[in-house]
Protein backbone atom coordinates (compact mmCIF):
# COMPACT_ATOMS: atom_id res chain seq x y z
CA UNK A 1 0.00 0.00 0.00
CA UNK A 2 1.60 3.33 -1.50
CA UNK A 3 1.69 5.82 1.19
CA UNK A 4 -0.84 8.79 1.25
CA UNK A 5 0.59 12.51 0.43
CA UNK A 6 -0.48 13.38 4.03
CA UNK A 7 1.55 11.02 5.62
CA UNK A 8 4.79 11.99 3.56
CA UNK A 9 7.20 14.03 6.04
CA UNK A 10 9.65 16.18 4.09
CA UNK A 11 12.70 16.30 5.75
CA UNK A 12 14.13 19.18 7.71
CA UNK A 13 17.09 20.58 6.25
CA UNK A 14 20.09 20.97 8.51
CA UNK A 15 19.35 24.07 9.82
CA UNK A 16 15.96 23.77 10.66
CA UNK A 17 17.31 20.31 12.72
CA UNK A 18 20.22 22.74 14.89
CA UNK A 19 17.48 25.31 15.77
CA UNK A 20 14.88 22.19 17.19
CA UNK A 21 18.24 20.73 18.94
CA UNK A 22 18.82 24.38 20.47
CA UNK A 23 15.34 24.55 21.32
CA UNK A 24 15.53 21.17 23.08
CA UNK A 25 17.95 22.44 25.56
CA UNK A 26 15.98 24.21 28.35
CA UNK A 27 18.94 25.96 29.35
CA UNK A 28 19.89 27.18 25.87
CA UNK A 29 15.79 28.02 25.07
CA UNK A 30 16.71 30.56 28.17
CA UNK A 31 19.46 31.95 26.64
CA UNK A 32 17.74 32.60 23.36
CA UNK A 33 15.04 33.83 25.17
CA UNK A 34 17.47 36.60 27.00
CA UNK A 35 19.16 37.42 23.09
CA UNK A 36 15.81 37.94 21.79
CA UNK A 37 14.95 40.40 24.17
CA UNK A 38 18.26 42.55 23.86
CA UNK A 39 17.43 42.26 19.92
CA UNK A 40 14.53 43.59 20.40
CA UNK A 41 15.58 46.78 22.90
CA UNK A 42 18.71 47.28 20.14
CA UNK A 43 15.52 47.41 17.71
CA UNK A 44 13.21 49.96 19.47
CA UNK A 45 16.08 52.05 19.86
CA UNK A 46 16.98 51.93 16.10
CA UNK A 47 13.04 52.78 15.52
CA UNK A 48 13.37 55.64 18.25
CA UNK A 49 10.91 53.65 20.28
CA UNK A 50 12.99 54.09 23.65
CA UNK A 51 12.45 56.37 26.07
CA UNK A 52 14.75 59.34 25.74
CA UNK A 53 17.98 58.10 27.97
CA UNK A 54 19.20 62.12 27.90
CA UNK A 55 15.76 63.87 29.62
CA UNK A 56 15.93 64.40 33.18
CA UNK A 57 13.13 62.59 35.36
CA UNK A 58 13.33 63.74 38.50
CA UNK A 59 16.24 65.08 41.01
CA UNK A 60 20.02 63.76 40.81
CA UNK A 61 21.14 60.94 42.03
CA UNK A 62 17.24 59.94 43.76
CA UNK A 63 17.05 56.39 45.23
CA UNK A 64 15.32 53.37 43.29
CA UNK A 65 11.86 53.83 43.16
CA UNK A 66 9.17 51.62 42.06
CA UNK A 67 8.42 53.89 39.29
CA UNK A 68 9.50 52.28 35.87
CA UNK A 69 11.49 55.16 35.22
CA UNK A 70 13.09 55.66 38.42
CA UNK A 71 13.55 51.73 38.95
CA UNK A 72 17.42 51.73 39.26
CA UNK A 73 17.32 55.64 40.42
CA UNK A 74 18.57 58.82 38.94
CA UNK A 75 21.90 59.80 37.75
CA UNK A 76 23.63 63.28 38.55
CA UNK A 77 21.81 64.73 35.90
CA UNK A 78 18.61 63.61 36.91
CA UNK A 79 18.64 61.17 34.01
CA UNK A 80 16.69 57.69 34.61
CA UNK A 81 19.76 55.22 35.21
CA UNK A 82 17.22 52.43 33.21
CA UNK A 83 16.55 53.95 30.34
CA UNK A 84 20.55 54.81 30.02
CA UNK A 85 21.01 50.51 30.50
CA UNK A 86 18.29 50.35 27.84
CA UNK A 87 20.56 52.58 25.21
CA UNK A 88 23.53 51.22 26.34
CA UNK A 89 21.93 47.43 25.48
CA UNK A 90 21.48 49.49 22.06
CA UNK A 91 24.89 50.39 21.40
CA UNK A 92 26.25 46.60 22.62
CA UNK A 93 24.30 44.87 20.08
CA UNK A 94 24.43 47.49 17.46
CA UNK A 95 28.28 47.27 18.00
CA UNK A 96 28.72 43.19 18.27
CA UNK A 97 26.51 42.86 14.98
CA UNK A 98 28.16 45.45 12.65
CA UNK A 99 31.98 44.11 14.12
CA UNK A 100 30.27 40.28 13.25
CA UNK A 101 29.24 41.50 9.50
CA UNK A 102 32.39 42.92 9.14
CA UNK A 103 34.77 40.42 10.59
CA UNK A 104 33.44 36.91 9.83
CA UNK A 105 32.75 37.23 5.86
CA UNK A 106 35.93 38.56 5.85
CA UNK A 107 38.04 36.32 7.92
CA UNK A 108 36.03 33.16 6.01
CA UNK A 109 36.90 34.29 2.22
CA UNK A 110 40.59 34.73 3.39
CA UNK A 111 40.35 31.54 4.83
CA UNK A 112 38.60 29.76 1.58
CA UNK A 113 41.49 31.34 -0.77
CA UNK A 114 44.15 30.64 1.63
CA UNK A 115 43.47 27.38 2.09
CA UNK A 116 42.00 26.71 -1.67
CA UNK A 117 44.92 28.27 -3.45
CA UNK A 118 47.32 28.02 -1.10
CA UNK A 119 50.92 29.47 -2.68
CA UNK A 120 51.55 32.66 -2.88
CA UNK A 121 48.10 33.56 -2.00
CA UNK A 122 48.28 31.59 1.60
CA UNK A 123 51.76 33.38 2.02
CA UNK A 124 50.52 36.52 1.96
CA UNK A 125 47.41 35.80 3.69
CA UNK A 126 49.60 34.19 6.46
CA UNK A 127 51.94 37.58 6.30
CA UNK A 128 49.17 39.89 6.66
CA UNK A 129 47.59 37.52 9.73
CA UNK A 130 51.01 37.36 11.53
CA UNK A 131 51.11 41.48 11.35
CA UNK A 132 48.13 41.86 12.93
CA UNK A 133 48.48 39.29 15.76
CA UNK A 134 51.67 41.10 16.14
CA UNK A 135 50.26 44.38 17.42
CA UNK A 136 48.22 44.08 20.45
CA UNK A 137 44.97 44.64 19.93
CA UNK A 138 44.70 47.38 22.20
CA UNK A 139 47.15 49.50 20.24
CA UNK A 140 45.53 48.72 16.61
CA UNK A 141 42.06 49.71 17.69
CA UNK A 142 43.25 52.88 19.90
CA UNK A 143 45.54 53.51 16.62
CA UNK A 144 42.42 52.91 14.50
CA UNK A 145 39.87 54.91 16.67
CA UNK A 146 42.20 57.88 16.62
CA UNK A 147 42.80 57.96 12.93
CA UNK A 148 38.73 57.22 12.14
CA UNK A 149 37.66 59.66 15.27
CA UNK A 150 36.12 58.17 18.19
CA UNK A 151 32.41 57.27 17.64
CA UNK A 152 30.31 54.29 16.87
CA UNK A 153 31.48 53.77 13.02
CA UNK A 154 34.98 53.67 14.24
CA UNK A 155 34.71 51.37 16.99
CA UNK A 156 33.30 48.70 14.87
CA UNK A 157 36.10 48.75 12.14
CA UNK A 158 38.29 48.70 15.10
CA UNK A 159 37.63 45.40 16.83
CA UNK A 160 36.45 43.94 13.49
CA UNK A 161 40.20 44.77 12.65
CA UNK A 162 41.50 42.69 15.31
CA UNK A 163 38.67 39.91 15.38
CA UNK A 164 38.66 38.27 11.31
CA UNK A 165 42.38 36.71 12.53
CA UNK A 166 40.86 33.80 14.45
CA UNK A 167 38.02 32.85 12.18
CA UNK A 168 40.03 32.69 9.09
CA UNK A 169 42.92 30.87 11.13
CA UNK A 170 40.11 28.40 11.70
CA UNK A 171 38.50 28.26 8.39
CA UNK A 172 41.97 27.47 6.57
CA UNK A 173 42.49 25.01 8.84
CA UNK A 174 38.95 23.43 7.81
CA UNK A 175 39.67 23.92 3.92
CA UNK A 176 42.93 22.26 4.03
CA UNK A 177 41.04 18.86 5.36
CA UNK A 178 38.65 19.15 2.85
CA UNK A 179 40.18 20.43 -0.60
CA UNK A 180 41.45 16.96 -1.13
CA UNK A 181 37.89 15.02 -0.22
CA UNK A 182 36.05 13.20 -3.14
CA UNK A 183 33.13 15.36 -3.57
CA UNK A 184 35.72 18.60 -4.03
CA UNK A 185 37.64 15.86 -6.84
CA UNK A 186 34.32 15.09 -8.21
CA UNK A 187 33.33 18.97 -8.53
CA UNK A 188 36.53 19.74 -10.36
CA UNK A 189 36.54 16.35 -12.86
CA UNK A 190 32.84 18.18 -13.92
CA UNK A 191 34.55 21.26 -14.94
CA UNK A 192 33.36 23.45 -11.78
CA UNK A 193 35.73 26.46 -11.08
CA UNK A 194 37.47 27.73 -8.07
CA UNK A 195 34.56 30.11 -7.05
CA UNK A 196 32.29 27.26 -7.56
CA UNK A 197 34.44 24.51 -5.77
CA UNK A 198 35.30 27.19 -2.77
CA UNK A 199 31.39 28.48 -2.00
CA UNK A 200 29.27 25.92 -3.14
CA UNK A 201 31.32 22.51 -2.52
CA UNK A 202 33.53 23.50 0.96
CA UNK A 203 32.45 26.58 2.46
CA UNK A 204 28.45 24.33 3.59
CA UNK A 205 31.16 21.58 4.98
CA UNK A 206 32.93 24.67 6.85
CA UNK A 207 29.91 26.46 7.46
CA UNK A 208 29.67 25.42 11.37
CA UNK A 209 33.05 27.01 12.15
CA UNK A 210 31.59 30.07 10.77
CA UNK A 211 28.49 29.83 12.51
CA UNK A 212 30.29 28.84 16.14
CA UNK A 213 32.90 31.56 15.49
CA UNK A 214 30.64 34.11 14.62
CA UNK A 215 29.05 33.70 18.34
CA UNK A 216 32.68 34.01 19.84
CA UNK A 217 33.17 37.74 17.71
CA UNK A 218 29.52 38.95 18.75
CA UNK A 219 30.52 37.87 22.62
CA UNK A 220 34.49 39.84 22.56
CA UNK A 221 33.24 42.86 20.36
CA UNK A 222 30.50 43.78 23.31
CA UNK A 223 33.25 43.19 26.16
CA UNK A 224 35.84 45.04 23.77
CA UNK A 225 33.23 48.17 23.64
CA UNK A 226 32.17 48.40 27.09
CA UNK A 227 36.15 47.75 27.91
CA UNK A 228 37.97 50.50 25.63
CA UNK A 229 34.64 53.06 26.17
CA UNK A 230 35.56 52.47 29.99
CA UNK A 231 39.35 53.25 29.29
CA UNK A 232 38.45 56.16 27.74
CA UNK A 233 39.17 54.87 23.99
CA UNK A 234 35.74 53.93 22.61
CA UNK A 235 32.13 56.00 22.86
CA UNK A 236 32.43 59.98 24.20
CA UNK A 237 29.40 60.96 23.51
CA UNK A 238 25.56 58.91 23.74
CA UNK A 239 25.26 55.89 25.91
CA UNK A 240 27.39 53.29 26.73
CA UNK A 241 27.84 50.76 29.05
CA UNK A 242 30.93 51.33 29.52
CA UNK A 243 30.66 54.88 30.66
CA UNK A 244 27.93 54.20 33.06
CA UNK A 245 30.69 51.64 34.98
CA UNK A 246 33.14 54.62 34.62
CA UNK A 247 30.81 57.31 36.38
CA UNK A 248 29.81 54.56 39.13
CA UNK A 249 32.60 55.46 41.21
CA UNK A 250 31.77 58.30 42.40
CA UNK A 251 28.06 56.88 42.78
CA UNK A 252 29.17 54.03 45.04
CA UNK A 253 31.02 57.10 47.28
CA UNK A 254 27.70 58.29 47.20
CA UNK A 255 26.35 54.70 48.60
CA UNK A 256 24.81 54.53 45.03
CA UNK A 257 24.50 51.34 43.62
CA UNK A 258 21.62 51.50 41.16
CA UNK A 259 23.72 52.64 37.84
CA UNK A 260 26.51 49.70 38.54
CA UNK A 261 24.24 46.61 39.37
CA UNK A 262 22.07 47.51 36.60
CA UNK A 263 24.80 47.69 34.00
CA UNK A 264 26.50 44.95 35.85
CA UNK A 265 23.26 42.92 35.40
CA UNK A 266 22.74 43.95 31.77
CA UNK A 267 26.36 43.03 30.90
CA UNK A 268 26.45 40.09 32.74
CA UNK A 269 23.16 38.75 30.97
CA UNK A 270 24.16 38.98 27.22
CA UNK A 271 27.38 37.76 27.88
CA UNK A 272 26.86 34.71 29.54
CA UNK A 273 23.71 34.37 27.02
CA UNK A 274 25.80 34.63 24.34
CA UNK A 275 28.64 32.43 25.56
CA UNK A 276 26.12 29.10 26.15
CA UNK A 277 24.84 29.72 22.95
CA UNK A 278 28.00 29.42 21.36
CA UNK A 279 28.65 26.39 23.45
CA UNK A 280 25.36 24.68 22.40
CA UNK A 281 25.78 25.74 18.94
CA UNK A 282 29.30 23.48 18.83
CA UNK A 283 27.56 20.63 19.65
CA UNK A 284 24.81 20.90 17.37
CA UNK A 285 26.65 21.70 14.42
CA UNK A 286 30.31 20.19 15.17
CA UNK A 287 30.37 16.67 13.41
CA UNK A 288 32.91 16.06 15.73
CA UNK A 289 31.39 16.76 18.53
CA UNK A 290 28.89 13.77 19.79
Amino acid sequence: MSASPASIVAPRSAAREALVALWGRPHTRACLVVVALYLLVATCGWLHLLPDAEASVGGAQEPPGWHLATLLGTDLLGRSVLWRVLAGAQTAVTIGLATTALAVPFGTALGLAAGYFGGWVDAVVNWVYSVVVSVPDILLITAISYAMGKGLASMCVAIAATSWVGIMRLVRGEVLKHQDSDYVLAARSVGAGAGRVMFSEILPNVVHVTIVTATLVLLAAVKGEVILTYLGLGIQDGASWGLLIAGAAQDMVNDIWGPLVGTVTAMFLLVYSLSAIGDALRDVLDPRVG
